[in-house]
């Protein structure tokens, strides 16, 4: 699952963050790629603020799922993707975001992967990044509004929470200078 609906409020750039262009191709182009190239059961995305199927940025086997409630935060994109793994029966999701270019498939496979504990969070280094699995039987305990993810869950679950040590780097891009320094 990338989460890519926000308008990237911080981006002062031309064009919306998911569409400025990194190394060469949109910016979000890149997250979706690499989920889709881990090779897991599916892969959706998660739109909002920018239509990236009617701008051709959804490649075939990955499907979007529009989140009309885009402009209330990030949880109301987790709540589409937990919608959707509940009437499609999924275990698990694997969860990352739209504007981190440079995780690997096989970060995203090694989440995936780590089933100890109903949440696995991958690790660079000692700081905890995206891509995170979420189990079924957390789903519930996940935030239904504002701008947080799973985050708050991860910091006041310890118990419930994995590391993952993960090859990529979790830089994500918010800004016109994230954009020059990584591209």
């Amino acid at each position: 699952m990338v989460l890519a609906a926000g308008a990237g409020s911080r981006f002062a750039g031309p064009q919306p963050k998911l569409l400025a262009p990194w190394r060469g191709r949109p910016l979000v182009a890149w997250a979706i790629e690499h989920a889709a190239a881990a090779g897991l059961d599916r892969t959706w995305v998660v739109t909002g603020a920018v239509d990236l199927e009617e701008r051709g940025l959804i490649p075939p086997g990955v499907e979007s799922l529009a989140n009309e409630r885009w402009a209330e935060g990030q949880a109301s994109s987790l709540q589409v993707a937990v919608a959707r793994a509940r009437a499609e029966a999924v275990d698990a999701i694997v969860v990352g975001l739209g504007d981190q270019p440079l995780i690997p498939p096989g970060t995203w496979r090694a989440v995936a992967a780590a089933t100890d504990r109903p949440i696995a969070v991958a690790t660079y280094g000692a700081e905890r990044r995206n891509p995170v699995r979420l189990a079924r039987e957390v789903w519930a305990l996940l935030p239904v509004q504002g701008d947080e993810g799973a985050r708050a869950l991860i910091r006041n679950r310890a118990d419930l929470v994995m590391a993952v040590a993960c090859e990529g780097d979790p830089a994500d891009i918010d800004t016109l200078e994230d954009l020059a320094r990584w591209n």
